[in-house]
């Protein structure tokens, strides 16, 4: 089990990611817009670099919905290799089975 801290400033910084994401997409499209002056172009990045750290989507990192590990996460089941191979043993995913040779 992943420290609670960690989890939670993860789901701080999810927050903030979500909060901000579209004044965010709004400043890069200015930013990177070649058409624009200089002057604001720059104003943009100004504002961008402003903003909160933790608002920057690649400050996010995947973690387990079970557990809260950060390492061995499977996007699609977005749980960790540990819990399937818990769940998987239980009997609580169907059509999983423990491979043997």
């Amino acid at each position: 089990m992943a420290k609670k801290a960690m989890v939670e400033r993860e789901k701080k910084r999810q927050k903030l990611v979500e909060q901000y994401a579209a004044k965010r997409a709004a400043l890069k499209e200015i930013a990177n817009d070649e058409s624009k002056p200089m002057e604001e172009r720059f104003k943009a990045r100004l504002k961008l670099a402003k903003l909160p750290r933790n608002s920057s989507a690649t400050r996010l990192h995947n973690r387990c919905q079970l557990t809260g590990r950060p390492h061995a996460y499977y996007r699609k089941l977005k749980m960790s290799r540990i819990a399937l191979r818990d769940l998987g043993s239980s009997g609580q995913i169907p059509g999983l089975v423990k491979s043997s040779w």
